[in-house]
């Protein structure tokens, strides 16, 4: 696969946004011509003059420029425009709900290194819009409607900020802090030079943690490739066997994710970052209310959340495309029982904070489990289910394009037509000892093969099996 940061990458508009390079396909044209776009979407659908829009950005260092374009670009197409400076994308979820807000934008490119940057459209829950409204939003600025808008008679520009301490106190305010302080765990905490510094160890502070602070200063100069993964957390494993803490934590740069390793520098993934915060809200609901909860995740998710749920009484597993609003939609549509969702991708999202994944939340869930159980965060993990899982992905270019992903995804159907089939992205197919996905990203000019099963062995096999009917290797 080729590198992703390469310099000749393509402009990326999807359902999540658009990312490019900085400098290159990602500019402060471009910027505000696609932020006013979307501020002509927001205009249009609001029964306000002037909609407000919480704007927020990650560190990089090209964010505070391209913030710059994205205040003008909206205030351009008739939006108010409230600058949270440096915050994490969950914070601006809770800002637009703090300030009733039409939407906000985040300048952000999430786990991709630099030189990528990238925008985030938000609608009023603090979500990526569905489909057909970011399809319309592409057509607009595509169509160049948005470099067309008059200006409005003020550019309405004002700060926040006290944003990181209204998200702190709104996570505070769904746990119970008493034991956590009590503990006073030692943590260790990575914020890859992020947007989460401020306010991750804001909360641990917060909480009486006793922190040791890797990376804690939001440069954006990122120490370490900056997907919180195995191979990109090895300082963080190492410290942790020295320093005796009873957990780390590990952010990505717009500090949405969240993975974590144990008291033994054991890289636990974020997998279980998910499966672990469920354990705490299903714990306190079976102490509670007896059961009745949804927990929504996407298809790319570990099983480890459905044998986790069937050890309680009335949790049902919502599974759904890959995809944060697809995931807040089943929450949604669960209604009060709809208790918390998420992606195996270390993002957890706990609606009674936010409708965004969440890397605050996930600390204080799992600071919360650690209190409640009085054992070894590894103790808690060897008790959970346990699965094998591999991620590949595959550049675009290198296996003729998207027009090659549909004839691999039918021949995977019709290989499997006996199995359980799960197609609403990619093709999913569940069998007796796992799963396997295939799909293409939302995010990346990439196809993503993830598999699942009891041994490395048989997932390796999953994996090979696939690749050959789709003509990866």
């Amino acid at each position: 696969m080729s590198d992703p940061a390469h310099p000749d990458a393509p402009l990326m508009l999807t359902v999540s946004g658009v990312r490019g390079i900085v400098g290159k396909t990602m500019t402060p044209e471009v910027a505000e011509n696609f932020a006013a776009a979307f501020g002509i979407y927001v205009k249009s659908s609001s029964e306000r003059d002037w909609p407000l829009l919480c704007l927020g950005r990650d560190s990089r260092p090209s964010g505070a420029e391209l913030g710059e374009a994205v205040a003008r670009g909206l205030a351009r197409a008739g939006c108010d425009v409230v600058d949270l400076g440096v915050v994490a994308t969950p914070t601006v979820g809770v800002m637009i709900g703090q300030r009733d807000a039409a939407g906000g934008m985040v300048v952000t490119a999430s786990h991709n290194p630099n030189p990528w940057n990238g925008l985030k459209c938000l609608n009023a829950d603090g979500v990526a819009p569905p489909p057909d409204v970011a399809a319309q939003i592409i057509r607009t600025y595509q169509e160049n409607h948005s470099g067309r808008v008059d200006p409005g008679p003020a550019m309405n520009i004002a700060r926040e900020d006290m944003a990181n301490e209204i998200h702190v106190a709104r996570v505070l305010d769904v746990i119970e802090s008493a034991p956590i302080r009590a503990r006073k765990f030692k943590v260790m905490l990575d914020s890859v030079n992020g947007a989460g510094c401020v306010s991750g160890r804001m909360l641990l502070d917060h909480l009486d943690c006793r922190v040791i602070h890797l990376n804690g200063e939001p440069t954006g100069e990122f120490a370490h490739t900056p997907e919180p993964t195995k191979a990109n957390l090895t300082e963080l494993a190492e410290r942790m066997k020295a320093e005796d803490a009873a957990v780390g934590f590990a952010q990505d740069p717009d500090a949405d994710r969240l993975a974590i390793v144990d008291e033994n520098g054991t890289y636990i993934g974020e997998e279980y970052t998910l499966v672990l915060a469920a354990k705490r809200i299903l714990d306190m609901v079976a102490a509670t209310s007896g059961g009745g909860v949804v927990v929504a995740t996407n298809l790319s998710t570990s099983r480890m959340i459905d044998d986790l749920a069937a050890r309680y009484v009335g949790v049902e597993v919502v599974r759904t495309a890959v995809g944060e609003a697809n995931v807040v939609e089943a929450l949604k549509q669960a209604g009060d029982r709809g208790l918390i969702g998420g992606e195996g991708n270390g993002g957890v999202i706990l609606p009674r904070v936010c409708w965004v994944r969440d890397s605050l939340s996930s600390m204080a869930l799992v600071l919360s489990l650690l209190a409640a159980e009085g054992r070894p965060l590894s103790e808690i993990v060897a008790d959970l289910p346990h699965y094998v899982m591999i991620k590949k992905k595959y550049d675009l270019s290198a296996i003729g394009g998207r027009d090659a992903v549909g004839p691999m995804l039918e021949k995977v159907k019709k290989h499997y037509a006996h199995e359980r089939i799960n197609d609403a992205d990619g093709v999913r197919v569940d069998v007796t000892d796992g799963w396997v996905h295939l799909r293409t990203s939302n995010t990346e000019p990439i196809v993503r093969l993830i598999a699942e099963a009891k041994t490395e062995a048989g997932v390796v096999a999953r994996i090979d099996e696939v690749s050959d009917l789709a003509s990866l290797t």
